[in-house]
């Protein structure tokens, strides 16, 4: 299945606070592969999938930066090298 998808990395910033909301709000929309809580600048990290005739901008613009009390977002993309 992942083979026809790509992997993506989003880090989130959010507003003081508003973490777990966040988290939650992502959780219910059943997107992400993997989500955690970090320290330091950033407060989530997000693993997801996205398919690959899918515009991946557009993708998490649509999916996850709508959410209320993100502040900022940086997306890292991957790809297979091995």
């Amino acid at each position: 299945m992942h083979d026809l998808m790509t992997c993506v990395f989003v880090q989130l910033r959010c507003k003081p606070g508003k973490a777990y909301e966040v988290a939650d709000h992502i959780y219910e929309r059943e997107i992400v592969s993997e989500l955690y809580s970090t320290s330091g600048e950033w407060d989530l990290l997000i693993k997801l999938y996205v398919p690959h005739e899918e515009d991946i901008g557009k993708f998490i613009n649509t999916h996850i930066l709508d959410i209320e009390y993100i502040e900022r977002s940086l997306t890292t993309l991957t790809f297979k090298a091995f």
